[in-house]
């Protein structure tokens, strides 16, 4: 009799235990799935983010190593530099004229690809390729077609009886050429997403609205562009992120790649690259880089609040429309 109470206690204790491990399981486990990647954001995004403000405010060399620290010492002499401010307005420049055409083309191109085509796979393949291609590949050939003697762009212009233009000289030529090396490479990525976006839209909104009277550009206008509010959002957010941090393009554009004789086109990374390995301080770079996050993450918020009450107002609009 008691060996079969101890053995009904072994098992009530095995099952409370087994159960306090399920418990355990459901509240725990969501928390460990996720926890790789909040563990690989922090050894590669937060401590490497938090490291450069450290850095930011030492007189850091790349020699020396850490010196004194000098506070906001670094801030003032950078935002005292012009060519911070030439920087600044090259990075704004480039910026707007690769984003704001890209996330057009990309949308457009999505609208292409998402209609009954012959060989859909193929056409989609071939939106991503140049996102595939090496971005120094990329470089290289835009910058020779954008070549002030030989160039194929001033080779075109010249047969049209165009003088030829100083894409390597002036600040506009050049932003331009740099932004359709950026639009070359990014807008079939972004057709990409806005297309997977567009076959999520359940098709019975099209045909009713067919059935309604109205033609594809009606359709797209009044029911595609609201439904694909959080892609565009999504899609106009990294597009500034992005666009803001551009490098490889401008660092390209000559040999020497420090954005031209007179900085034309030298954006904030490549003022970061001059200053952290041309001379070689890196506690000023630090500064540039944290004077760049700052403004990343401004104009990110601006992004985001300014395209959700857009896409609100017209979501509000169609509601109205709806009820009458």
């Amino acid at each position: 009799m008691t060996v079969a109470i101890k053995a009904d206690a072994r098992s009530i204790r095995r099952i409370a235990i087994s159960h306090r491990l399920s418990r355990w399981d459901v509240r725990l486990s969501p928390y460990l799935y996720i926890s790789p990647f909040f563990v690989l954001f922090g050894l590669v995004g937060l401590f490497p983010l938090l490291y450069t403000a450290w850095v930011s405010v030492h007189d850091w060399n790349l020699i020396g190593g850490q010196g004194d620290f000098v506070g906001v010492d670094n801030y003032v002499t950078v935002l005292s530099q012009p060519y911070f401010w030439t920087s600044l307005r090259n990075t704004f420049s480039i910026f707007l004229l690769s984003s704001v055409p890209q996330v057009l083309l990309a949308i457009g191109i999505a609208a292409f690809l998402d209609y009954n085509l012959r060989a859909k796979t193929l056409w989609r393949m071939g939106v991503l390729l140049p996102y595939v291609v090496a971005p120094v590949a990329v470089a290289l050939i835009f910058s020779n077609m954008f070549g002030d003697r030989f160039g194929l762009i001033n080779e075109i212009l010249g047969g049209l009886g165009i003088d030829p233009i100083r894409w390597h000289v002036d600040i506009i030529p050049s932003h331009l050429a740099i932004a359709t090396m950026v639009n070359f490479r990014w807008t079939g990525y972004n057709a990409l997403i806005f297309l997977a976006a567009m076959q999520a839209v359940p098709r019975d909104y099209y045909e009713a609205a067919i059935i309604d009277g109205a033609n594809r550009l009606r359709t797209f206008w009044s029911i595609t562009i609201p439904l694909l509010r959080p892609v565009i959002i999504f899609v106009i957010i990294t597009s500034t992120i992005g666009g803001l941090q551009i490098f490889d393009e401008p660092r390209m554009f000559d040999t020497a790649g420090q954005g031209g004789a007179n900085r034309q086109w030298q954006t904030l990374t490549l003022y970061i690259y001059e200053l952290g390995w041309g001379q070689r301080n890196f506690g000023r770079a630090s500064a540039v880089a944290w004077l760049l996050f700052l403004i990343i993450l401004v104009i990110a918020v601006l992004n985001f609040v300014i395209t959700r009450r857009i896409a609100g107002s017209t979501e509000r609009r169609i509601r109205t429309k709806g009820t009458r």
